[in-house]
């Protein structure tokens, strides 16, 4: 323990910062995935197209990849955007937070997109010709019907995407953001002791999954009581 005096504030403040990417990619891997569900399963053959590659790319190239090409593309994009404008300028890029945020949201959001579309499709017709024989609008119909029946079908499987989120934010340290890596990575060169700072590393993870866990099988729970009641 010894070894680790001095750097619990880092590994914290390491803690937040996954966190808050772990909060920021997951809004965007739903809309990435709900986005990519409602292409797939529209009449529209170009958004069929779009959405079929957008999940062959980002489920078939390695993870860490897509980040490097995204933040070293970004910056590339970007500055050659400004230069355009401003041919003084040398360098512009986009931060590692949003960067890694916005490439570990695309590849989770590749699979959730397979996972929300396939919940869709399993919600019971019936449920919806019900609701339409009650007079009940189409977006009402898929507000209060298609929705909650399709939270309660994709639930299993977009735990284990929340689960693939939080430990993908490890990921990030590789363009640079502080995150509990990449502290772990720091101490390791200032004691010399890779086992226990990556122990410690592998407990934060541990608990945050432990936390996702127990928190989509609450929500399970939650969604299936209705059907507890029903036997």
């Amino acid at each position: 323990m010894t070894d680790l005096v001095g750097w619990w504030d880092d590994f914290f403040w390491g803690s937040v910062v996954v966190l808050q990417v772990f909060v920021v990619s997951l809004i965007m891997m739903v809309l990435f995935g709900l986005i990519g569900a409602a292409a797939k399963l529209s009449n529209n053959r170009v958004a069929q197209k779009i959405a079929g590659v957008y999940t062959v790319i980002f489920r078939g190239t390695p993870e860490i990849l897509v980040l490097l090409l995204i933040y070293f593309g970004s910056a590339i994009t970007l500055t050659a955007i400004a230069q355009v404008f401003d041919p003084s300028i040398r360098f512009v890029d986009i931060p590692p937070f949003w960067a890694g945020s916005f490439g570990i949201a695309l590849i989770v959001g590749s699979y959730a997109t397979e996972t929300f579309r396939g919940a869709f499709l399993g919600v019971d017709p019936g449920q919806i010709e019900a609701a339409r024989a009650l007079g009940i609008s189409n977006f009402q119909t898929f507000v209060y019907v298609q929705i909650p029946e399709m939270w309660r079908l994709a639930l299993p499987a977009f735990g284990n995407h929340m689960l693939s989120l939080i430990k993908d934010t490890a990921l990030i340290s590789i363009i640079g953001l502080n995150e509990t890596l990449f502290v772990a990575e720091q101490a390791t060169g200032t004691t010399g002791k890779p086992f226990t700072m990556y122990i410690v590393v592998g407990g934060i993870y541990l608990a945050f999954s432990t936390a996702i866990t127990l928190s989509v099988m609450a929500l399970e729970k939650n969604a299936n009581r209705h059907l507890e009641r029903a036997r």
